[in-house]
Formats: C-alpha cells, structure tokens, sequence
C-alpha cells in the first residue's frame, strides 16, 4: 500500500505543482527494504481553502509557506512516521469543495471552472489541480487523518455588506449561509466517509475575520454569528458521530476573538492569518488530534541541529557537530537511541550496526557504506571526532538512516531532523 501511496503522490504533485508552488514540503522519508520499511506511516490529507494551502498576503507563486498544515506535520512527526499530501486551494467555497471532493472520488479531472466559477484567477494553481483530481482517489482512501478548512470564503462576502445590512436582513443572509454550509459539507463528509471510512477527519469552525475597531455594533454580531457557526459545526459531527464517521471538530474560533489584529494581517486589509495566527490555527488541530502540541526550539544559526529520535530530543554529551553546512551525528547515539548494537573494529577502522535484519558497516574515511554486504554511497565519509578522551565515530545522519531504514524527515524551520523507526 505504501508503493500505492507514494506513485499517486508522486503523480499528483507533478500535475498539481505541489512541490514548486505555495504548497510546503511534504515528507521526505528516507528507507529501506527492510522489516522497518514496513513500519505503519501516518498519512495527512489536507483539504481546505486558503485557510489549509497556508497563504499570506504577499506570497508569490514558488515560495514555501509555513501554514497551520505544516505545524501538524511536525507535531505528527513526534508520533511517528508521517507523510503529508496537501490538497488546499486559494479561493475556495464550500460549494467548490464538494465538486472537487466528488470529482476524486470518481476518479476523473475537473476543469477550474468546474470546481467554483472564477476560481483559476484567484488560485493560478486550481487548473493543474482540477487535472490532478482523477489521480487522488487511491490518496484519500489510504489516508489516516483528513482534515479541512472551509467556510471563510463563503462567510467574507457577507463580512464585506455586514455593516449596510439591518439586523433582521443580516440574520437572514446568516442562515441561509448556514444552510448551504450544512448541505456542501455534508456531502463532503459524507463522500470522504464512503471513501474510507477509517480516516479521522477534523474539520474546523471559523473565526471572524473583522476587528472590534470595524465597528462594534458589526463585530459583536460576527462574532455570535461565528458562535452560532460552531454550535452548527459541532452538532454536525455529533450527528455523524452517530453514524459511525470519526469525526472531530477543531475549534478556532475562540481562539481569535479579541485577537483578529495579532493573529491575522487584517491591518494590511487582508482577513488570513500571520505566522501567530497559524500556529494558533495548529494548536486547535493538534489539541484535537493528539491532545497536546509540543512545542519545538530551535537552535540558533551556526549551531548544529536538534535531533528528535521517537519524539524525544536526543540529549547526548556527543552533540551534533558542523562541517561545511553539513550536520554530523555520533553513531553510538543512535544506535542507543534506537536500540540498535554496535561494534568497533580496530583492525579496519570501521564500525558495524546491527538492527533488526540489516547490518550496516561504517569505516572511517570510506565514501560507500555496506548495507548487508552491498556498498551504498554516502555523501560524505565517517571521521573520528575527540569528545573530552574519548573518540567517537561521527558521520552524515543520512547514511545511518539509509542503512538502517529510518525515516529522517529535516524540517527547515526548525532546524530539527525527526527520526522514527
């Protein structure tokens, strides 16, 4: 399933430009064909608007952004394994949601226009991803986790009239968006049920997204509307709940009201969230999801990078050491770490691991490695590095995880590598 897995991500991100748009990194596992490759891999499928691709004002078409998406990434990687796909669109409506939902689930490609009128000028990415839909479906099906954002499009038209709006009108237009709000939805969840039923999905409520300062009059109306909203989405997955869907419900909301101007970029006109509002919106999700969020230091620049091994830091007294912007680890430290023996020969210079099945022999000064009995090139040979007394064999953190088929995942923005088995 795991080969099915990543040859559909695989064609889904060259059509859809997944790893040369506004989309993050996804995983970047690193293995081998090993009883440890066969390791369970949580596998994220995000979908959404705006919201979900992670979007800032000012991002241009080729940057990476740091979104709510990927802070559950990294807050998954403390779990284990993980792999994450993101299917979020700029523009989205609930309406255009549910036409692409469907589209996955029959297997064929959708025109931008089919997905939600206009959508192709406000995401430039919506056409290759409509193209990319018909080779999502085998994607959703294995998932373990789905979440969604969707609603904000459909609420900031209303936003934008609010305030010319009576109260007995502005109650109406709110309920009939709730309405068509209720109906979109549950035909996605229903479809993404049909799809696989063991997935848990967490969909997300919705904040407001104007100030007290727009006028408080207006504000304190959003923000009851936003209420009435959550109390909609709960009683929602209460009732799919009833049906047996694994449902949950992330709430953001409360966590902005009061805040819309630290947590969003509203001073720039512009309702989506900053970097604080992200990490906000990604607290909710892990909450949810794993019941805490761990928070993740991260070295500062020049110092070697933070290594967390089965979601706990690696505290060694043979720390990380730099060479060339190239991060080297101790071997004895990881194979501690992962449970793994080791054993040093003089005679050759050369250490050798055993985990498992695999017995993977380092020699100092060599450019190949020998993973049972095969040399494997590495990108840079093993060194002695004197620790106090001691010398200890230091090499790429790489060329262990290819030995002994370890998931390494680096994540940038942190300055951490995540190690799982």
């Amino acid at each position: 399933m795991r080969k099915v897995w990543k040859k559909c991500v695989a064609v889904a991100a060259g059509a859809m430009l997944l790893a040369a748009t506004w989309l993050g990194p996804g995983a970047a596992s690193v293995s081998a064909n090993t009883q440890l490759a066969q390791q369970h891999t949580y596998r994220i499928i995000a979908l959404g608007d705006s919201l979900t691709v992670g979007y800032e004002p000012g991002m241009q078409p080729g940057s990476r952004p740091y979104g709510f998406v990927e802070r559950v990434h990294e807050q998954a990687l403390y779990h284990g394994r993980t792999e994450v796909v993101n299917l979020g669109i700029g523009g989205l409506k609930t309406g255009g949601l549910r036409n692409y939902v469907r589209a996955i689930s029959e297997g064929r490609t959708i025109r931008a226009e089919e997905i939600q009128p206009g959508l192709a000028q406000i995401d430039p990415r919506a056409q290759q991803i409509g193209a990319g839909a018909a080779q999502l479906k085998p994607v959703l099906v294995q998932a373990d986790l789905i979440t969604v954002t969707i609603g904000g499009n459909d609420l900031i038209e209303l936003v934008h009239t609010a305030s010319d709006l009576s109260e007995a009108e502005l109650t109406a237009r709110l309920q009939e968006m709730f309405r068509l709000y209720r109906e979109n939805v549950t035909a996605v969840l229903t479809q993404l049920h049909a799809l696989n039923p063991d997935a848990l999905i967490v969909l997300a409520d919705q904040y407001n997204p104007v100030p007290k300062i727009a006028g408080e009059a207006t504000y304190v109306q959003l923000v009851e509307a936003t209420r009435e909203f959550t109390r909609m989405i709960d009683e929602m997955a209460a009732e799919f709940g009833e049906r047996g869907v694994k449902i949950k419900v992330a709430h953001v909301a409360q966590e902005f009201v009061g805040s819309e101007l630290t947590m969003t970029h509203i001073l720039k006109e512009d309702i989506h969230p900053n970097q604080y509002g992200y990490e906000t919106i990604a607290k909710a999700f892990a909450r949810t999801i794993w019941g805490s969020y761990k928070l993740s230091p991260v070295p500062e620049s020049g110092q070697p990078m933070r290594i967390v091994v089965k979601g706990e830091d690696l505290i060694t007294p043979y720390q990380p050491i730099m060479r060339s912007n190239r991060n080297y680890v101790a071997i004895q430290d990881i194979v501690n770490a992962i449970g793994a023996a080791t054993k040093w020969d003089n005679k050759t210079s050369s250490a050798t691991i055993t985990y498992g099945d695999q017995t993977v022999v380092v020699k100092i000064g060599a450019n190949t490695i020998k993973v049972n009995g095969a040399d494997v090139p590495i990108e840079a040979p093993a060194f002695l590095h004197k620790v106090g007394k001691e010398d200890k064999t230091y090499v790429p953190l790489a060329a262990i995880a290819t030995g002994l088929g370890l998931d390494v995942q680096y994540v940038a923005k942190l300055r951490t590598a995540f190690i799982n088995l």
